[in-house]
């Protein structure tokens, strides 16, 4: 195991014992379903109007630029996720190819990354299905429709989903899998169906003026305003083919399958946000747009389709578990894999030997999702999400350029193409969206992480297998 003053590397390929490995079960539809599972998903209901509010009719350019880092940050991550076709994403990279400190930080920022997109997502389901059952002449309790912060005592239908979909996923990763391709079947047709309809009352006229807020993130009239401001929160809505790299070990062919998956589940989101922008703002205006919690729902009734409008809601309901689903199959496989290096307690490494899933980790994510969907208000904090998925993506590019300097003979099933091109791009192109979030979350971030780095000094250091190798060598 070589090492650096970032501490030791793992070597590129990593031969596990049958009990600490993962099942391979999955094949190419399966990793684009994660992925389509992930991106499409709250950001397409809900951040179209969040964008709209902070850019105006160019939240559509938002979600290009959003869309762009992403497509570089995908190249890259393809050619590291069938380079090093193991569990833990961004965090394996790191530590192959950076060293066991950074590993540690990238890995902490992740844990942030899935953690409250789950949790988050989980509370957005229940204020659906909420409204639903009220629909319907239904009141519920309101102590157990919301936390402490809004009156309750907990918001139970965000626990009760949480636990849910943990459920699914320690029955095991291909069934969890399959049933998310039924999933994404609903979110697709439904998001096909708002285009069709509201294209007929397309008006140039509302892209006018495109840009009222300028191009760069600033405060005005007390909200962050501007193209960069929007893509800083609409980038939410782009991550999720990176829980695709996260199940490299389980792909039955990487070579293939993770490049297919990652690919082309990018370019079809990122489609499909562009076709519903375009036609969410060509139909209605953006101010009015901006204004509505379920923006898509808003625009179908605003144009007299209540029906389509319903539907739309009820896709919500019945699709966005899957997003929670994926974020949370991500993030168990981070855990697994950090305690399968001893950064974490060993014993949540282990496996199920019916199922191939990591059971013991698995359930203990579910239960702190839960917990924070449950407890705490997530509002003031969704952006940390986003601050620890660019601090990945950066981490990834520079894993994917170190490595063709440093061994330019190693096969590679996929080659980024113009590599220190795409790599520079995706790592400025970051490092912009970074500096455009709110002051506020950064401080935040910075505190995660210190609160990190004391963990990993405190435990992980020295009970990580590297320092144990470490120790025997010596």
């Amino acid at each position: 195991m070589a090492g650096g003053w970032l501490g030791p590397r793992k070597p590129l390929v990593i031969a596990h014992d049958a009990e600490k490995g993962l099942r391979k079960t999955l094949s190419w539809p399966h990793l684009i379903a994660l992925g389509v599972g992930a991106i499409v998903g709250t950001g397409i209901y809900t951040l179209t109007g969040v964008g709209a509010d902070r850019a105006g009719p160019a939240v559509i350019l938002a979600f290009a630029i959003a869309g762009a880092v992403c497509a570089c940050a995908a190249l890259a991550y393809a050619e590291m996720a069938t380079l090093i076709p193991t569990a833990g994403s961004a965090y394996t990279y790191t530590y192959s190819v950076l060293g066991e400190t950074l590993a540690w930080i990238v890995g902490w920022s992740l844990i942030l990354e899935y953690s409250l997109a789950c949790s988050t997502v989980a509370v957005g389901w229940s204020g659906y299905l909420v409204g639903w059952i009220q629909s319907l002449g239904v009141e519920l309790p309101a102590l157990l429709l919301a936390g402490p912060h809004a009156g309750g005592i907990v918001n139970l239908p965000a626990v009760l989903v949480s636990l849910g979909v943990a459920g699914m996923l320690i029955a095991g990763t291909r069934e969890s899998a399959t049933f998310n391709i039924i999933l994404v079947a609903i979110k697709l047709t439904a998001l096909t169906a708002f285009v069709v309809l509201a294209m007929p009352d397309f008006d140039t006229d509302k892209f006018t003026p495109f840009m009222p807020y300028g191009f760069g993130s600033h405060v005005e009239g007390g909200a962050t305003r501007g193209v960069m401001a929007a893509a800083a929160i609409v980038f939410f809505a782009f991550y999720g083919f990176d829980a695709v790299a996260t199940s490299a070990e389980e792909a039955k062919n990487p070579g293939r399958d993770l490049t297919i998956g990652i690919i082309g589940s990018m370019a079809v989101c990122t489609l499909i946000y562009m076709l519903v922008a375009i036609a969410a703002i060509g139909s209605v205006s953006y101010l009015d747009i901006g204004r509505s919690a379920e923006p898509l729902a808003f625009v179908l009734r605003t144009l007299d389709h209540p029906f389509a409008a319903w539907a739309i809601g009820l896709a919500a309901l019945i699709a966005l578990p899957s997003v929670i689903l994926v974020m949370m199959y991500g993030q168990s496989r981070i855990f697994f894999v950090m305690a399968r290096d001893g950064l974490l307690p060993r014993f949540l490494s282990k496996v199920s030997p019916r199922s191939g899933a990591p059971t013991t980790i698995t359930m203990v994510t579910g239960i702190f999702v839960a917990l924070v969907a449950g407890f705490f208000r997530l509002d003031e904090i969704a952006e940390l999400a986003n601050a620890g998925t660019l601090i990945a993506f950066i981490a990834v590019a520079v894993c994917m350029m170190v490595l063709r300097r440093r061994a330019p003979e190693l096969k590679r099933v996929f080659r980024c193409p113009a590599p220190f091109v795409v790599g520079t791009l995706a790592v400025v192109g970051c490092l912009y969206l970074l500096a455009s979030l709110p002051t506020h979350t950064l401080t935040r971030f910075a505190l995660w992480n210190v609160v990190g780095v004391l963990f990993y000094l405190a435990y992980g250091r020295t009970r990580s297998v590297a320092a144990r190798l470490r120790s025997t060598v010596g």
